[in-house]
């Protein structure tokens, strides 16, 4: 019979492993329910020794907030490549995925937890919500926004991220649907700004020219002339100009 022997990890290995744990745990329930105890028997170690890699529980549960909120803003890392409704539905795909794997640690990232002082936790949101930020503006190209699409942009972020909060509360819509009505929005929010600012016009027509047919802008277009008529709106024809009466000489 063999006898399995258990690895001696380093120190930052093991406090990578606890901290995965705890994360682990903290995404299921809310961190006041997680007891040192559990994150020890979770890990395989005794309680003595998770204190002697962390503090406290509050220590813990930061450096788990820590690698939660480093994931989340790489979910909105994506290649420039292809247009950029479809770039936007996989960024949302993947930021609902770990809205949906970690539900109650987004939610205690996002709402600043009970364990965490309220400094360290808005530092950590404002460093998710600028990274989602810098990657929206990457993708269009734009280094030096104009005010209302500074404005737009950082609004979107915060509807993705209040809008993902009010799913996580009984998910009574599909997520599918969710992710590619916050890709509509956020073209919605451009073209509003773009009826007031000749800048804002200027980004929206850079942003449609490569936008298929068949892709999630295309369909935000199809969708909006299926109600149309619902509504009683109608898309007039222009009319010509007046010709110039022509004077014989």
């Amino acid at each position: 019979m063999t006898t399995g022997v258990r690895r001696r990890m380093g120190v930052e290995e093991r406090r990578q492993q606890l901290i995965g744990v705890a994360l682990e745990l903290f995404s299921a329930r809310s961190p006041d329910e997680v007891s040192i105890d559990e994150i020890a028997a979770a890990a395989g170690i005794s309680r003595p020794l998770v204190y002697h890699y962390f503090p406290g529980k509050q220590s813990l549960y930061e450096a788990a907030l820590r690698r939660a909120a480093d994931e989340l803003a790489a979910r909105f890392q994506e290649p420039h490549e292809g247009p950029l409704g479809a770039r936007l539905l996989r960024v949302m795909g993947r930021f609902f995925d770990f809205v949906d794997d970690h539900g109650t640690g987004f939610s205690a990232l996002m709402r600043g937890g009970p364990a965490v002082g309220s400094t360290t936790a808005h530092a950590m949101i404002d460093e998710v919500r600028q990274a989602a930020y810098d990657q929206i503006l990457s993708h269009l190209g734009i280094s030096e926004p104009p005010v209302r699409l500074a404005l737009v942009v950082r609004s979107w972020v915060s509807l993705a991220e209040s809008t993902a909060l009010l799913w996580l509360d009984g998910r009574r819509i599909p997520r599918a649907e969710l992710e590619l009505q916050l890709v509509h929005d956020f073209a919605a929010l451009c073209a509003v700004s773009a009826a007031y600012d000749d800048e804002m016009a200027a980004v929206v027509l850079t942003m449609l020219a490569g936008e298929p047919l068949a892709g999630p802008l295309g369909e935000l277009v199809e969708r909006l002339m299926r109600i149309a008529p619902a509504l009683g709106v109608t898309v007039p024809l222009p009319v010509p100009a007046p010709r110039a009466e022509r004077h014989e000489s």
